[in-house]
């Protein structure tokens, strides 16, 4: 039986992308008007970032309305143990999110927005959302993750099914889901039709901010909202808290301090530092994260999931230096990757981690040759050049595995996706160039709902060693469409008794590719 909320006289709520903080107890039911004046809330609810006590809650109105999130801890909401009211206005493009605070551990949480009109005074439709807090003590934990969500021109085809790897990923009820990057593909016009392999034709809906490159913010805007019109995922997000990284097709290919635009045509703003700001307001106003206090838009952080489990997410974007050659021998302003307050923050925090397992999610996998230029195959977007000894951005990942070696922090496991198809690496230091690393494994899937692409090769720096792989065949060739079926994500299952973690490769029928189960190493 589901227990109650037990809550202070003060509760305190993150709200909004502006970080207002807002106080809110007791407030009444909206009154409901008649169903022509109603707002709408345009983009179903989401939730995201769920801890031990807290989580991020989400939703979308159709014009200025006072936006309520009522949390109870039964679907019924019989006893409404907690309610926010936040103001939807046009300067965050009518989206609203509040982090909901001092939540029980180990417990189903519902959440209820309605919107009122704040001229009128009437009110939605109510939407419903549910989440799960983590567990306090051992239990099971199930999880997904992917990436890569409407690229390459692949939209919302309503006839084949949409977006049907969300629903495929429901069915598991998982816990939570990381989206590892490429949210949205700002770069990529979105037509209203592309020709199969077998002559017939994909059909996309498509808007007007979907028709074009995104430059201003209200067309980045519409990435977000446009992959939210997709029925699977608006019920996934619904049901399952997300917790979102970025890469560069939240921005535009391949961004870095380097890329130029002024012969790209399709771009009237060439400053990718101004589309940069812009893409990562739109990101923050849709994705269902905490704000960091630190760092206004910092997406790098670590979210606890129990004794079991802790998340480091990293950013391989935003302090990168510019995309080069990427064969320096020694570190510098050009080799710059993570960043040196980031690499901090992740040994610090992973030296203080006591879960057994610390997953490392990564937006670019670490040993995997993503060229700047792929046509030219020429430049580093990722961190590998193609072969040891460590050189550039290898430098500073091999600090952080030297790091994570001798102060003898066991049971890491690395996600990623980027790539658009699934792999499994294992990290072996007894072939790799250098070699002063303990063994890990490095799990790689995608895409959600784009092109498939790969494999790629492999740099021996690291030694990683393919277990496993999934992607086009030769007679597939590259791009291949969703209905293909070359969609992948990944589900990992912890023992709630013995900690093991399956980690199994899936494909968007649901089909198990491969697994392994891996044993935790005790101290």
């Amino acid at each position: 039986m589901a227990g109650k909320i037990k809550l202070g006289r003060r509760q305190l709520l993150l709200a909004g992308s502006a970080g207002a903080i807002t106080v809110a107890t007791g407030i009444a039911r909206p009154a409901i008007g008649r169903a022509g004046e109603r707002p709408v809330l345009t983009h179903g609810v989401q939730s995201g970032d769920a801890d031990l006590n807290s989580a991020t809650v989400w939703t979308r109105a159709d014009r200025p309305s006072r936006v309520t999130f009522e949390i109870a801890t039964t679907d019924s909401f019989k006893a409404v143990h907690r309610a926010v009211g936040l103001d939807s206005l046009p300067e965050t493009d009518f989206a609203v999110k509040a982090l909901i605070r001092d939540l029980p551990a180990g417990q189903d949480i519902f959440f209820r927005a309605t919107a009122r009109d704040l001229a009128g005074g009437v009110a939605s439709e109510p939407l419903v959302g549910r989440f799960r807090t983590a567990p306090a003590g051992r239990r099971d934990i199930s999880f997904v993750w992917s990436g890569d969500t409407a690229g390459q021109g692949w939209g919302i085809d309503e006839a084949r099914g949409g977006m049907r790897i969300y629903d495929t990923m429901l069915k598991l009820r998982p816990d939570f889901f990381i989206h590892s990057g490429d949210t949205i593909y700002a770069d990529g016009p979105i037509p209203s039709e592309q020709k199969l392999p077998d002559g017939s034709m994909w059909k996309n809906l498509v808007t007007d901010e979907v028709s074009k490159v995104a430059e201003t913010l209200a067309e980045f805007r519409g990435r977000y909202k446009y992959n939210l019109m997709d029925r699977n995922l608006r019920a996934f997000a619904a049901e399952v808290p997300m917790m979102a990284q970025w890469d560069d097709h939240e921005v535009t290919n391949n961004w870095s301090a380097s890329k130029q635009l002024a012969d790209d045509k399709r771009y009237s703003v060439k400053s990718v530092g101004l589309l940069a700001a812009r893409g990562m307001r739109a990101f923050h106003e849709y994705m269902p994260m905490s704000a960091s206090p630190e760092e206004v838009g910092r997406v790098y952080r670590k979210v606890s999931y129990g004794p079991s489990l802790d998340i480091f997410f990293l950013d391989m974007r935003t302090y990168r230096a510019a995309n080069g050659d990427n064969r320096q021998t020694e570190e510098g302003p050009e080799s710059v990757f993570l960043g040196e307050e980031q690499l901090a923050w992740l040994k610090r925090e992973l030296l203080n981690s006591r879960a057994t397992w610390k997953v490392i999610a990564a937006d670019m996998p670490l040993g995997v040759v993503v060229f700047d230029d792929g046509r030219l195959k020429k430049g580093s977007e990722a961190i590998a050049q193609g072969d040891g000894p460590a050189l550039g951005r290898e430098l500073e990942i091999a600090a952080l595995l030297r790091f994570i070696k001798h102060a003898r922090i066991r049971n890491t496991v690395w996600l990623t996706a980027d790539v658009h198809y699934t792999a499994a690496h294992y990290y072996d230091p007894n072939k790799a160039q250098f070699q002063d690393f303990d063994p890990f494994w490095e799990f790689v899937s995608g895409p959600l709902h784009a092109g498939s692409f790969g494999p790629g090769d492999l740099d021996n720096t690291f030694g990683p060693q393919l277990r496993y792989v999934k992607a086009p065949s030769a007679e597939q060739g590259q791009n291949t469409p969703p209905s293909a079926g070359l969609q992948f994500f990944g589900h990992v299952a912890i023992d709630g008794n013995t900690e093991a973690m399956k980690v199994t490769l899936k494909d968007v029928a649901g089909a198990d590719l491969w697994s392994t189960v891996l044993e935790p190493a005790r101290a």
